[in-house]
């Protein structure tokens, strides 16, 4: 840190002696052959270090002091004293001193001294900003919207339709591109509205096959297939009076989409096996990344579904189209993975963010937080420079870093795909659940990355 220090010293070649060798080691100095003067000129100085003698006239170092941290009880002060006792330095820092230091010193201990104190201040500072973010953090959450961080015109549309679209029992139909974070946008509806104190039911239409799907959402009686050796409740069960979210919606199989469809028309069902009908009050929030009309149109969905799915419709917009919001969105995930990692990081720098904006996200907010998470993991300095990113995303590389990032980005998701399929076996449930992905979202990147067997 570049170091304001004052000095306050009623001994002329003292005094000047100190200030010589403060400046040689690159602080700022303002020295005062007295207290009286000093506090008169501190509001302007705005020191960070005070280093105080303790015996002076009119004012002792010890009243100094205590002015000093009444104006500004930040400021660190060393004391220094000829004439020092176990009392003087007790009472010392009683009043807040930092330290105390006995003439005759060298330049070297007065040096190491207050390297000490600039140390401390520097991280006190850091762990006020860390205070901030969580207490920034702790707002999101109370606000109901967690983790959807943003301030652009795009995320705020989206703010506001969630708002108005809690308070009501509409069926709600979430669009976005994979990644963009359709299912924090269902869970902000469903800790909005007046369900908020019964269960948010999550199921992955995408994830199962078509008997296993039937079983998750209706339940089944024992015995009503090989393996049903008890009767178990499905997720519209789970979710009584609560909301049920479909993930990825438009991986339901045909013949589900009429049972699924009766639900919603007259609210109950039989689970599979099961002859007694069962009543059902549960909000219906489904999430896609699938164009549905032109599923629709393919004979793939089924029109009166996405009618009855459609009702309040809400665009999710991919970060490519909200860049203003990746300032803040990568120091959320720097004070998120701060305290994951028990590692403090530096803010973006310029140069880096620069590259941030240029890139196109197509993995969006999900590629943002994985690739600050695989800094983390791999820099040892604290540092999220051009420098970092060269050396993680980039290396070796000739090409210019804006244009070079889509390329190395591609190939180390492609890399991660190929591993995780490797060892999983090429069994792609377990592998999107290893990557944290949907099994659709998979099977896209499969076939973007030409992986697909066969």
């Amino acid at each position: 840190m570049n170091k304001k220090v004052l000095v306050v010293e009623d001994n002329d070649s003292m005094r000047i002696g100190i200030e010589e060798s403060l400046v040689r080691d690159g602080c700022t100095v303002f020295s005062f052959d007295n207290g009286v003067t000093a506090l008169e000129q501190i509001k302007e100085i705005n020191p960070q270090i005070a280093i105080v003698d303790l015996k002076m006239e009119p004012m002792n170092g010890l009243d100094v002091l205590k002015n000093l941290k009444e104006c500004d009880s930040k400021i660190e002060v060393l004391m220094i004293s000829a004439y020092s006792t176990v009392d003087d330095a007790v009472q010392a820092m009683h009043l807040g001193a930092a330290d105390f230091l006995t003439k005759p010193f060298s330049p070297n201990e007065l040096r190491i001294r207050v390297n000490k104190i600039a140390d401390k201040i520097s991280a006190d500072i850091k762990i006020l900003n860390l205070t901030e973010q969580n207490k920034m953090l702790n707002e999101e959450i109370n606000s109901g919207f967690g983790e959807i961080i943003g301030s652009s015109q795009e995320i705020q549309k989206v703010f506001q339709l969630v708002e108005k679209v809690a308070e009501t029992e509409s069926t709600v139909l979430i669009h976005g591109e994979s990644g963009t974070g359709k299912e924090l946008i269902a869970r902000a509806i469903h800790s909005k509205s007046p369900r908020s104190n019964n269960p948010f039911v999550r199921v992955n239409c995408g994830a199962l096959n078509e008997n296993l799907l039937e079983s998750e959402l209706f339940g089944h009686e024992k015995g009503a297939f090989t393996g049903a050796v008890k009767t178990k409740r499905g997720r519209f069960e789970l979710a009584e009076s609560g909301t049920l979210f479909f993930d990825e919606v438009g991986d339901i199989p045909l013949s589900l989409q009429v049972k699924l469809l009766r639900v919603l028309q007259e609210r109950e069902f039989e689970r599979v096996g099961g002859e007694h009908t069962l009543q059902t009050d549960v909000r219906i929030i489904a999430a896609t990344n699938m164009e549905l009309k032109k599923l629709v149109s393919a004979g793939k969905f089924r029109e009166d579904l996405f009618y009855r799915l459609n009702v309040i419709p809400i665009e999710v917009p991919p970060l490519r189209n909200r860049k203003d919001d990746i300032p803040q969105l990568v120091n959320h995930f720097i004070n998120k993975l701060s305290q994951k990692y028990k590692k403090q990081f530096d803010s973006l720098d310029q140069d880096a963010l620069k590259i941030f904006l240029d890139y196109s996200w197509p993995g969006n907010i999900r590629e943002l937080e994985n690739l600050i998470e695989r800094i983390f993991v791999i820099s040892n300095d604290g540092k999220l420079n051009i420098t970092v990113l060269q050396s993680i995303l980039n290396p070796g590389s000739h090409h210019s870093l804006n244009s070079g990032l889509e390329e190395a980005m591609f190939n180390y998701e492609k890399s991660m795909i190929e591993k995780a399929m490797k060892d999983c076996a090429g069994i792609k449930n377990r592998a999107a659940k290893k990557l944290g992905i949907k099994t659709s979202a998979l099977y896209y990147k499969l076939e973007k990355f030409g992986l697909i067997d066969g």
